[in-house]
């Protein structure tokens, strides 16, 4: 369990900033994550990684010479959002262009691809290859589908090399994906991770029995079968790793690199213990083992359980891995002294608050009322958000609910100070949201927002139709850029029958705060309709039949959001 915390919310932030106090020699803290604290004497493509914090020495910890340039870190097992991703790859560009490599997550895509396309408007050439290592989360024939665990470093160590090789970014582009194309990862687990604050750990395994195909959020196994000896799981690593050889490798005679993975809580010797017997099987199938590593390298916070990762080589993969790293998590040979890089500015330029019109401010004071008890009503059920997110996914749903609301809820407050309209209001709210968030259903929040902002205006009344307009676009837009559907099990199901409930309330002449009542029950009823259903999109989708019934997280949260305003909107008579 976690046993020492501030305020679980906080833990990630507190985090950060202690790393970056602790590790100064490799980093320094900027707005998002981490970057360098040295420079090479020649400006180089930059490698910025990043994902979900709860995974040291993954991301922060493998910053430095001769791997990333810099890592944006998200909340707890959540992705960064787009601003942080954005800010921490304009820190590290050096002009030489910037490879984005993260863990195949839904998430972690929409964040890192938002960014990449704000990058590439300001002239920067950036590039993106996801990592897909893990074996069980999909089947050969998907291999773009599957997720990324411990073979991260495999990628990123690789990727890192070429580009202080001197690598173009066509190069390091190249590297990273002949890398990704030739890692295969497997991971079990004897027990779950507890968050901080959390009272009960994300997933338990029954006695006696180990946990087959997790990932590295706290997401419960595909499968459970007996505990096994030493001997035994390092036999179960081999052969499933085996039977995944990459296209184009012949076995007899390839040249690999094993990564022998703790997650949290298995001990270095005991993993010594099983690395003894995957070493000699895998010379036993006539491979030959180059520098191996032992140890923590992609961890779940405080899970139990270990993974085993196999690079197969070429010539060029080989010189690559082998070539000197200096990180706080992450050391290989000895790299040449670096200069000490320029401080991180991290001061925020106020904003300039756009004119409005008088009845758009009073808009934006219910918005911002109606934010403010969002955000209450989040924090009395962020515990239980949380476990329900634990049954197929990784928990992290009410703790990201509770930072985006409650930063969208001081950015609405703050511009209604400044005299802002509904509309600067509403995209002020979505950025701290999604800023704050992170993860899925912080792009998504943010999305919403942001739509509905755009057609409430600054400049003008905003009427019930306006409204119901407004809540369709969020509705479409939220489709068109995370691709769920209506029976996915996601936020979709419960966001379409509101709007178009809404849509046809107001459209029948119906009142604002009437009409909304109605499509709040309407929501809520959509949204405990969803434990009937089958995950089949985002991290839930490798355990769809486990989250059968239990309701999908972010349609409950929608739901309970509706209601919430709602009851704002009775205190309102105007509504």
């Amino acid at each position: 369990m976690t046993r020492l915390f501030n305020d679980p919310s906080q833990f990630a932030d507190e985090m950060i900033e202690g790393f970056a106090a602790a590790a100064s020699r490799w980093v320094q803290a900027a707005p998002g994550g981490v970057v360098r604290s040295t420079k090479a004497d020649e400006p180089t493509v930059a490698l910025v990684v990043g994902g979900g914090s709860g995974h040291y020495p993954a991301f922060g910890g493998l910053v430095g010479p001769g791997l990333a340039h810099g890592a944006a870190m998200g909340n707890l097992f959540a992705s960064p959002s787009a601003q942080q991703v954005y800010a921490i790859a304009k820190q590290a560009d050096q002009g030489q262009g910037v490879l984005l490599s993260y863990g195949n997550y839904a998430g972690d895509v929409l964040h890192f691809d938002q960014a990449q396309e704000r990058l590439r408007a300001e002239g920067i050439d950036v590039r993106t290859v996801t990592v897909t290592d893990d074996i069980w989360s999909a089947p050969k024939e998907r291999l773009e589908q599957r997720r990324g665990i411990a073979g991260d470093l495999a990628v990123f160590k690789t990727a890192g090399a070429a580009a202080e090789a001197g690598y173009d970014i066509d190069g390091v582009e190249r590297i990273a994906q002949t890398a990704n194309a030739r890692t295969r990862s497997f991971g079990v687990a004897f027990s779950g991770c507890t968050l901080p604050g959390a009272s009960e750990p994300l997933f338990t395994v029954p006695e006696g029995k180990m946990a087959v195909g997790l990932g590295i959020h706290g997401e419960p196994g595909i499968d459970e079968v007996d505990v096994p000896t030493a001997d035994e799981l390092a036999q179960l690593f081999v052969d499933r790793l085996l039977d995944e050889v990459p296209d184009g490798v012949e076995v007899e005679g390839a040249r690999v690199v094993p990564l022998l993975n703790g997650l949290g809580s298995v001990k270095y010797e005991e993993m010594f213990v099983v690395y003894r017997r995957v070493h000699a099987l895998l010379e036993e199938r006539g491979l030959t083992i180059v520098e191996p590593e032992v140890g923590e390298l992609c961890t779940s916070f405080d899970m139990a359980g270990v993974s085993l990762t196999l690079l197969w080589l070429d010539e060029e993969l080989e010189r690559l891995w082998c070539a000197p790293a200096d990180t706080a998590g992450f050391r290989k040979g000895s790299v040449a002294p670096q200069q000490q890089a320029d401080a991180v500015d991290a001061s925020v330029d106020e904003q300039e608050v756009p004119e409005s019109t008088a009845e758009s401010r009073d808009a934006a004071h219910v918005i911002a009322a109606s934010l403010a008890a969002v955000a209450d009503a989040i924090d009395d059920a962020a515990e239980e958000l949380g476990h329900m997110d634990s049954v197929a996914g990784d928990g992290d749903h009410g703790i990201g609910m509770q930072r985006g609301s409650r930063a969208a809820s001081a950015a609405a407050t703050a511009a209604v100070h400044a005299g802002a309209g509904a509309q600067t209001t509403l995209e002020r709210a979505a950025d701290a949201w999604s800023d704050r968030a992170g993860g899925t259903s912080g792009a998504i929040w943010g999305e919403m927002l942001r739509t509905l902002g755009r057609h409430v205006g600054d400049d003008r009344h905003v009427t019930a139709q306006t409204v119901a307009d407004g809540v369709v676009a969020a509705k479409d837009a939220v489709m068109a850029f995370g691709k769920a559907k209506v029976g996915d099990k996601t936020m979709v199901d419960a966001i379409v029958p509101f709007a178009d409930d809404l849509a046809r309330r107001i459209a029948d002449g119906q009142r604002l705060r009437d009409a909304w009542g109605h499509s709040a029950g309407v929501a809520d009823e959509a949204a405990q309709e969803t434990a009937a259903l089958a995950a089949t999109l985002g991290r839930a989708k490798s355990h769809g039949d486990k989250s059968i019934g239990t309701p999908d997280p972010g349609a409950v949260s929608f739901a309970l959001i509706c209601s919430t305003i709602y009851d704002v909107l009775t205190t309102d008579r105007e509504q």
